[in-house]
């Protein structure tokens, strides 16, 4: 039995959704699970709705237009939830507003960047990874990660991570220019800062503030702002 007959009814997800009174547009690479709903909104990007093969689920993201990365994303059973989301992120509706209309959609901790200032993309980005962090069994990378955003030299970069190591760009995303640096959290006790990821210990301590200290000792002279990565 399918999963989603009112899907198979309709015969695609974007014709049930536009029945809904959403303007869906059909993902030609899967119409029967995938729909895009378009936003006239310029730093936002299409909401992207996508269905669970195993479960009736679908799955909503909605994402920023500079660095093409999730906002907002969340699972409902229910097309009627997607209707009123998508209405509300076509018309622009703030994130907090938006995660009060739909409690099942999680913020990431990034904030909308209208003007795309790479700065403030930088600040943003922070934000997630402080959200990300926010897991019960990462608590010693969230201490390191607490530490380091404390530090304006730091906070100053783009910070992003790769396999629970928190590493630094002088540029947004996509194209990321790493500054040589990444924090490890690898005991309760044992703080490594190393060049690049998997690269030399430059120095190791047993608190986060102190592992930060020697970290920004090693950063290059006259880093300057974020720029862009476009």
């Amino acid at each position: 039995m399918s999963l989603y007959p009112d899907v198979d009814t309709a015969g695609s997800l974007a014709a049930l959704l536009r029945a809904l009174g959403v303007a869906a547009a059909v993902d030609e690479r899967d119409p029967m699970y995938r729909a895009t709903l378009p936003t006239p909104v310029p730093y936002r990007n299409d909401l992207e709705v996508s269905a669970i093969r195993h479960e009736r689920r679908w799955s909503v993201v909605g994402g920023e237009s500079h660095q093409h990365l999730p906002l907002v994303a969340g699972y409902t059973a229910d097309p009627l939830d997607i209707a009123a989301v998508a209405t509300a992120w076509h018309d622009g509706v703030a994130l907090p507003e938006l995660c009060e209309l739909a409690p099942w959609l999680q913020p990431t901790g990034r904030f909308e960047v209208p003007s795309g200032d790479p700065v403030a993309l930088g600040l943003s980005e922070w934000q997630s990874v402080l959200a990300e962090m926010s897991e019960p069994g990462l608590y010693r990378l969230r201490a390191i990660t607490q530490a380091a955003y404390a530090s304006p030299e730091l906070r100053g970069l783009y910070p992003y991570t790769s396999h629970w190591v928190l590493k630094f760009s002088t540029t947004t995303r996509p194209f990321l220019h790493d500054v040589g640096l990444s924090l490890w959290a690898e005991a309760d006790d044992a703080y490594v800062v190393r060049s690049r990821y998997l690269g030399d210990v430059i120095g190791s301590a047993t608190t986060p503030d102190d592992a930060v200290a020697i970290a920004v000792r090693q950063l290059p002279p006259d880093l300057g702002p974020v720029t862009s990565g476009q």
